[in-house]
């Protein structure tokens, strides 16, 4: 699944952050597993519109993920407010992991 946005450009800038952010149980990054669904900006109101998944519905390491995408987006958009949306429809899938991220996990 590609990440939905408002803008290709500032939506680029914050995946290739968020590439720092990790599922510590599987070792890949939020964007390769697929769960960062929706990326939208909105320049006048500073704030960026987050809706992300987790693996499953009870990830155990689901509040430590979440903190870290606020904390990277915070990070690197410092004017703006993270307005994040968790959600499982659709429900992750390991069908969502990128081609990066299938080459990581078979090493």
């Amino acid at each position: 699944m590609r990440t939905i946005t408002n803008d290709i450009i500032l939506a680029g800038k914050a995946l290739e952050q968020l590439k720092t952010v990790y599922d510590p149980e599987l070792g890949l990054n939020v964007v390769d597993l697929g769960l960062i669904y929706q990326l939208d900006f909105d320049r006048l109101s500073r704030t960026i519109f987050v809706e992300m998944t987790l693996t499953t519905r009870f990830c155990p390491m689901g509040e430590s993920i979440t903190a870290g995408v606020q904390q990277c987006l915070g990070n690197v958009f410092e004017a703006y407010t993270i307005d994040l949306h968790l959600t499982f429809d659709p429900p992750w899938n390991a069908g969502l992991i990128s081609e990066e991220g299938k080459k990581q996990l078979e090493q």
